[in-house]
């Protein structure tokens, strides 16, 4: 490989340019309208211009895309995480078009996709699965009488499913018909497929993951656990390595179900499987993320393995040599997710420009970002600033070191989560390791802390700011989310919560 197009924006695509200069391989960018000034376009060899700033016009068209790549030389693509990442048809055409896909086969995108084959294949793959249904729901009734009798709350899930979209949780029976509806008619919106299966709820679980990398050959090796309980409505808003509740013998049997997942379905580059583990530390098959995950610099930390370039050496189709591990991972690393948003107006999004951005520093501090100052974080795309890693010798050095660089990271003219994470890490029942997936919903109230309403001149301009929005908004088709799932402010609009913007705080 010699020249690759990044087919995202924001921080992934710098990451990919980054790797990009180390391994000696020009990158090429393509960006929207919104993002013409955008630091990723900055740093690429090579730039092109998709169209405009809605997703359906620029990152999510895979023509242009093709198109961009034919135009610019480029030999490969990588298509990040998000949009069209695991788009099983957008990878084989990119193979189509006689260029190299930087990422797992079609047929694997195709089938783990798919949450119910995935279902299927673990069970025929001795990987453990959540009890459920065998299929697509198809009669809602008997579905019903199934899940009474697996005992409630259940939860129901999209077949195409992912990020959170698509995905209810059902207390008891009377529910079960309206939920089902909801659910189907979101993941209908979201990913163009309403079909619906459902699951057993775990209570109170660890959502815990297994990086691996599969290779040429069909054998694949798990790079260890990352734990990702710290979430909201399913998206994950902290992750960490190693796993506060991970023995060494879950380890090495949740590492051998992860090898077994990704050789069932002949995976190839880097992929991550998703489990749930309950008290008693016994575990379930989740889903098989088919791409470079937001969260992968953690596992960077703490194996010193680079994914990215190791994607790429896998792709160039040379002999690939897996990457020297150590025995267990080495220290602790956490990542935090710095959005523009507002934890303390149900996580809304706050577009705008950075007035001032100024990044942590110190031992073990790393940024991910795709922004600088002046930078505008637009309505259109998953508002994520930048992703803080932080790496020590142990739990608590992490959580000292990460303190003190949310401290010190300095973000003017967007309402970000960098108070919202200070608050997670002072908080006793995280600093013991009680990181279940309901720690953010059980104290949410001991986690936020509400402003005054806006008043005056800042209300008028943040009714301005959400008229302006909306217009804007009507003017797109609906588009698919981002694979993490947050909404974006132009999708808040498109749901009817217009005024939900008013209560916006205006930056200051």
């Amino acid at each position: 490989m010699h020249r690759i197009l990044i087919a995202n924006r924001g921080e992934i695509a710098v990451r990919v340019i980054r790797a990009c200069r180390r391994s000696g391989i020009e990158s090429v960018a393509v960006y929207s309208d919104a993002d013409r000034t955008a630091l990723h376009v900055r740093m690429a060899d090579h730039a092109c211009h998709l169209g405009a700033s809605a997703p359906s016009e620029s990152y999510l068209n895979i023509d242009k895309i093709i198109a961009a790549a034919k135009k610019s030389r480029a030999d490969a693509v990588h298509p990040g995480y998000g949009f069209l990442s695991e788009n099983a048809d957008f990878a084989q055409r990119v193979v189509d078009e006689g260029m190299i896909w930087v990422g797992p086969p079609p047929s694997a995108i195709s089938l783990m996709g798919d949450k119910v084959e995935a279902r299927r294949l673990m069970n025929r793959s001795g990987v453990p699965v959540v009890p459920g249904s065998n299929g697509p729901i198809d009669d809602p009734a008997m579905a019903l009488r199934q899940a009474q009798q697996a005992g409630f709350p259940i939860l129901l899930k999209a077949v195409a499913g992912g990020g959170g979209k698509g995905m209810r949780t059902v207390e008891r029976p009377e529910a079960w018909l309206s939920s089902y509806e909801a659910a189907g008619r979101e993941a209908q919106r979201a990913f163009g497929d309403g079909r619906m299966f459902w699951e057993k709820y775990v209570q109170r679980p660890h959502h815990i993951e297994i990086q691996v990398i599969g290779g040429p050959y069909g054998r694949a090796i798990s790079l260890f656990e990352r734990e990702c309980s710290i979430q909201r409505r399913h998206q994950k808003v902290i992750e960490e390595s190693p796993s506060p509740h991970m023995t060494d013998d879950l380890r090495a049997r949740m590492c051998k179900a992860a090898v077994a997942a990704a050789e069932a379905c002949g995976y190839v580059s880097a992929g991550t499987v998703e489990f749930l583990v309950d008290d008693d530390r016994d575990f379930y098959f989740l889903e098989m993320n088919t791409r470079l995950q937001v969260e992968h610099p953690v596992t960077e930390m703490v194996t010193g393995v680079d994914l990215v370039i190791e994607q790429f050496k896998i792709a160039s189709g040379g002999k690939w040599t897996p990457p020297v591990l150590p025995e267990r991972p080495f220290g602790h690393a956490m990542q935090f997710r710095i959005y523009a948003e507002d934890p303390e107006n149900d996580f809304l999004p706050s577009p705008g420009v950075l007035e001032t951005y100024r990044e942590p520093q110190g031992p073990g501090v790393r940024v991910d970002a795709g922004v600088y100052e002046r930078s505008e974080i637009p309505i259109y795309y998953d508002p994520m600033i930048a992703k803080l890693v932080v790496w020590g010798r142990d739990r608590d050095e992490t959580i000292a070191r990460a303190t003190a660089a949310l401290e010190e990271y300095q973000i003017a003219g967007v309402v970000t989560t960098i108070e919202f994470h200070r608050r997670i890490l002072e908080h006793p029942e995280f600093r013991s390791g009680n990181t279940t997936t309901d720690f953010i919903p059980r104290y949410i109230g001991e986690l936020q802390t509400p402003r005054p309403p806006v008043e005056g001149l800042s209300r008028a301009l943040a009714l301005a700011a959400a008229l302006y929005a909306r217009r804007r908004a009507q003017r797109h088709a609906p588009i698919s989310p981002e694979s993490n799932g947050h909404t974006t402010a132009t999708n808040w609009l498109r749901q009817g919560r217009v005024e939900a913007t008013l209560r916006w705080p205006v930056a200051h």
